[in-house]
């Protein structure tokens, strides 16, 4: 099972991200022209639309070390620009890394790409690889759609995931500005994010989030929690449903004589509502019809 999951992953990557020879010719992202190259690290600049807003500084430490030790594994990947310098598309970790490890220069793949393409190899590239945390890659997913016009399904197909999890992961964007910190910075999981989202009042998200951290719930008990929290919503809307005011109660009990057949009203605080009459079979409707046109 994990063997079909993988290679799903590559088929979805083998249109975006750089491989010496796969280009795939039926992706309208393909990118025809690819060479090969050592650059001068200086004359490379940052992609502009690089998804990752942190860089753990021990993991560059990290890499920068096995890098010394070991060369760099797999190469980067760049544009050329006008000026003859390069744009970075994707590997901007490992560019740092490398002139952390003092390198002066950097293998890349060199290819043809325009801004919309760089967009989709820097996002799908990060996202794929897992280096990002769940909200720069909800913020990746909504960027990939808005920047690239893609719909759910769309991206789902160009990122080999589902739409169900597209679906979880743009939710997220829902949730106030301290609990997507929380989010990234590691305290509260995918999971419990994912319910968090269903919640709609910002202070109890708020309020949960603290909960959920400073007392180790599991998904399981706040899905228990959140499930409570909503039997008493239920509970204290039926507690204050407004009374239909006693006048309203005899025109139901005499309309309810007059056309043979119960009859409901509902009407709200501002005096909006409806009425509704129940039939029994499509003779009862036909006879009640009639009634109405008189």
């Amino acid at each position: 099972m994990a063997e079909n999951k993988k290679s799903g992953l590559n088929r979805g990557l083998s249109s975006l991200l750089p491989d010496e020879s796969i280009v795939n010719i039926n992706s309208p992202s393909r990118i025809q022209e690819t060479t090969f190259s050592e650059i001068k690290l200086s004359l490379i600049d940052t992609n502009p639309w690089q998804p990752r807003s942190e860089f753990e500084e021990n993991a560059l430490i990290e890499l920068a070390e096995s890098i010394k030790t070991n060369g760099l594994i797999q190469p980067i990947t760049v544009r050329v620009e006008k000026n003859g310098r390069y744009q970075l598309i994707a590997g901007e970790r490992r560019l740092r890394a490398s002139k952390m490890a003092g390198l002066d220069t950097i293998a890349a793949f060199i290819r043809t790409a325009n801004d919309m393409q760089m967009l989709e190899m820097g996002l799908v590239e990060n996202i794929q690889r897992k280096d990002l945390n769940p909200i720069e890659i909800a913020v990746s997913f909504q960027r990939l759609m808005n920047e690239c016009n893609l719909k759910q399904d769309e991206l789902a197909t160009k990122v080999s995931k589902s739409r169900s999890l597209i679906a979880n992961y743009l939710r997220l964007l829902k949730l106030s500005t301290p609990v997507q910190k929380q989010i990234c910075e590691g305290q509260i999981s995918m999971g419990h994010a994912k319910m968090l989202a269903s919640l709609d009042d910002i202070d109890q998200q708020k309020e949960i989030a603290e909960k959920i951290i400073t007392d180790g719930l599991s998904v399981r008990q706040l899905e228990n929690l959140i499930k409570k929290i909503n039997q008493d919503k239920n509970a204290e809307k039926k507690k204050t449903k407004i009374a239909l005011p006693q006048h309203l109660v005899a025109v139901r009990q005499n309309l309810s004589t007059y056309y043979k057949s119960d009859i409901k009203i509902n009407r709200n605080a501002k005096g909006k509502g409806h009425i509704v009459f129940e039939f029994k079979n499509d003779k009862d409707l036909e006879r009640l019809l009639d009634l109405l046109k008189k």
